[in-house]
Parts: structure tokens; sequence; C-alpha cells
């Protein structure tokens, strides 16, 4: 249910579970109108993820006046639910002494997520700004390399020494509550160098009576993330093993911190935008960005595209004799063209979504590409049956059906077999096949398809 933001301001409020725009809009005429206190009500019952959502759907002046209002309610939970571009402004904003002090209140996951993305110069003021524990923890997460485990963990965790009995860790978690993580699931049993022994449920501990050992329910068959471990990696742990947190532990085996389900879920949705947005040739998700910084971001991809289409032009140029004697060539060629790159795109989504979830490995890649190939041959000949006929009615030239019906087949061959290769071909060298799959494969389906059909037509044609 979500407050009406239309509604009489003496009206009780209700609890707000997702963010519309009647209420988004009711923000934005409170804003216009100098009602601050009308912004704070409607804002007060927001989870912070629809604060930022809120932050995200205004405009750039809008988000300075709102943040003037809610100043000293404003959640620092809402800075890690931020687009990128927005978030920058809004840490612009603030200056570093208030950021400093919103991440100072966050879990260092969060925090590592908000100062890792400032520059140089800013990322030290803001440290030097919060208080030496938090910022030591801080610093240490910031020395392990971007997107692996060591900057996705929390360094807040519960660890008991494997002498302890239940009624021990209960009391001990108890009498330090405000030293606990805000969110945990396991509790971890370590040995005196501070290695994990074991893992011990939440829910398990709870149901066990208080003078039984910790090692007696702890579960000793762990998956231990080292903190050098890419957030890929991590992610598909997760998926594989349906786990809700895990221990990181340095090179020497020591434990260092958990990583909890709800950061796998922002890794795994990052990542999916990522792949997206690079197969459609745009590096980032730019919808924030300024219209100059957008331009400057998407023209060097439609610089190479623009090579390519250079290249697929020069090969129809070496047939241009052929195509000034039969004109026909010059309506159909775009049909070969066109079937081929859909096809290969089709084939290159799955094999690149294969990649990322490791569905395609070594083990199964050839049996794959021998599948896209029968796949190809087999929607090859039905679509040349098809285009066949189309062109023999169009153009009552049985030859020229012929012709279009052999390119077909040739070109969503290669298709399905280019689909699969190329992505397979970029994983192999280290690249990320989502980024520049789709050029190559556009290139050589043009290009085959365009030589293949206007070299037969120039043989049995002409």
């Amino acid at each position: 249910m979500v407050t009406d933001p239309a509604a009489p301001e003496d009206a009780p409020e209700e609890a707000v579970y997702d963010l519309d725009a009647d209420l988004a809009g009711g923000v934005v005429r409170a804003l216009a109108e100098g009602r601050a206190g009308r912004v704070r009500d409607l804002i007060q019952p927001l989870h912070y993820a629809d604060v930022a959502d809120l932050l995200e759907r205004l405009s750039p002046d809008e988000r300075t006046a709102l943040l003037d209002v809610i100043a000293d309610d404003f959640d620092a939970d809402v800075l890690s639910e931020l687009d990128d571009t927005v978030r920058d402004e809004i840490i612009d904003h603030m200056g570093p002494d208030d950021l400093a002090t919103a991440v100072a209140g966050l879990e260092s996951d969060d925090a590592f997520h908000i100062i890792e993305e400032l520059d140089g110069e800013e990322r030290r003021r803001v440290l030097d700004a919060i208080p030496g524990a938090e910022r030591a923890l801080i610093e240490e997460g910031l020395a392990y390399p971007d997107d692996s485990a060591g900057r996705l963990m929390q360094r807040e965790l519960v660890s008991v020494p494997a002498y302890w009995t239940v009624g021990r860790t209960i009391d001990f978690m108890r009498a330090d509550s405000e030293g606990l993580p805000e969110v945990f699931y396991d509790i971890f049993v370590v040995d005196p160098r501070h290695r994990p022994l074991g893992s011990i449920p939440l829910s398990r501990l709870l149901r066990t009576k208080r003078p039984i050992g910790v090692t007696d329910i702890m579960e000793t068959e762990m998956k231990l993330i080292p903190v050098a471990t890419d957030q890929e990696d991590v992610a598909f742990l997760f998926r594989q093993r349906d786990l809700v947190s895990a221990p990181v532990v340095d090179e020497g085996g020591r434990l260092v911190g958990a990583i909890t389900v709800d950061d796998v879920v922002d890794v795994i949705h990052e990542e999916h935008e990522e792949d997206i947005m690079h197969l459609g040739g745009v590096p980032v998700d730019d919808l924030y960005s300024a219209a100059v910084d957008t331009m400057r971001s998407r023209f060097p991809w439609l610089l190479v595209n623009l090579a390519t289409a250079i290249l697929a032009s020069a090969t129809i140029g070496l047939f241009e004799a052929t195509i000034e004697q039969m004109v026909a060539l010059a309506v159909l060629m775009p049909i070969v063209a066109s079937m081929g790159g859909n096809a290969g795109t089709q084939t290159m989504t799955v094999a690149v979504r294969a990649l990322a979830t490791k569905e395609l490995t070594s083990t199964n890649a050839l049996r794959v590409i021998g599948k896209e190939l029968i796949v190809g041959g087999f929607n090859g000949i039905l679509f040349a049956v098809i285009t066949g006929l189309v062109a023999w009615l169009w153009f009552a030239d049985p030859t020229l059906a012929v012709v279009l019906a052999m390119a077909m087949i040739v070109n969503m061959v290669v298709a399905g077999l280019a689909g699969t290769t190329i992505p397979i071909v970029l994983e192999r060298a280290g690249k990320d096949p989502a980024i520049a799959s789709g050029v190559f494969l556009t290139t050589m389906t043009d290009v085959i398809g365009f030589f293949t059909f206007l070299g037969l037509a120039a043989w049995l044609l002409l």
C-alpha cells in the first residue's frame, strides 16, 4: 500500500512498500511550494531504497532541494542504492565531512562500495574524517583488488572459539549486541589462529540446549572464499550451493570477513546489467549522464561499427559490375545478411549467457558448437525454401531463387558457427565476450553473406 500524496495532511500515514509516480509528484510539488514539512512527511515512511529511487527520478535541482530538506535525517544506506552518476552528484553536494559521517555508520561492504568510487584526493579527505577504527577497516578493504571477494565482504561478523558452548555464545551476543553486524546468518567457529573450523546457522544455535559445545553442532563442510576471488565466481558459488553467507579468508587461511546473499544479489544484477550494456555497445549505464558525456562514451563503439560497415560495403563493391547487370541482386542481398545476423545474434546471446553462468566450458564446447551448426543448417534449409520461393515469384527467375537459397544456407550455418565460437575465443583470450562478440559476428555474417550471394550470382547468372 502506498501513501497518497494528495491526501489531506492530517490523514494517518500508512506503510509504504513501493514508490509510485503519484508520491514522486507529491514530493516535487511540495518542494516547488517550499513546504519542507510536507516533504519530510512524505519521505519519512519510505525505505532507503525507495528514497534512492526517488532521488534518481528528480532533476538535479530537485535532488539538491530534497537533500537540504532531509539532511538531518538522511539515511546513509541510500547512497549504496543509487546510480553511480546520481551518487556522484549527491556526494559532491554533501561534502567530505558529511559523507564521512554517513559512511562511518554503514556496514563495511557498503562503505567500500561508496568510497572506492571516489577519486584519490576526495577519497583521502573522506577517510581522514572517519574515526580511526572504521577508517582502518575501510583502508584494509580498499587494498583488495576491484570486484573481488575482499571488496564484497563485510568485515563485521560473529566468530567464537571452538571450546565455547551454545550458552556462552548466546550470552556473548547479547552482551555485545552493539558490536554485532546489523544482519548476519551464521556464526563461525575458529581455531586459535583465527582459521575457520565450521559454521553454525543461527536457527540451529537457537534450537540447541545451552550446555552443548559449538563444535558438536557446527557444519564443517564450508566453502572458504579467498579474498582475491572474482565477484562473478562468488555469485556463481552462491547460486550453485544455495548459500546465504560464506566465510572469506586471507592467504594464510585466517577468517577476515563474510559475504551475505544480499550483496551477491547486487553482484548478479550488476553483472547482468553490464553484459546487457556491452551487448548493445554501451560501455556503462549512462541514463543519468549528461548528453555530452553520453555522446563521448558511445562514439568509439559507433566508430568501430562504421569500420565494419565499410568492410561489408567494400565486399559489395567487389561485385559492382555484377549488381549493375542485375538490379534484383541489390534488392535481395539484404535478406541474406539480415537473416544471418539475426540467427547469429540468437546463438551468441545463448553462448554469452552460458559462459557467464559457467554452463559452457571446454568440456561441452564442441558439442554445443556441433548442435548450433545443425540448427543453423536446418534453419538455413527451411528459410532457403521460403526465400527461394519468394524470389522466384517476385522476379520469375528460378536460377536467382537457387542462388538466394544456397547463400541463405551458407550464411545461416556460418551464423551458428560464429555465434558460438566468437564468444568462446574471446573468453579464452581473457576478454569479456559480451563486449566485442556482436561487432565481430555482424561483420562476419554481413561479409560472408554478401560474398556468397554475389559470388554465386556472378558464377551462375552472368
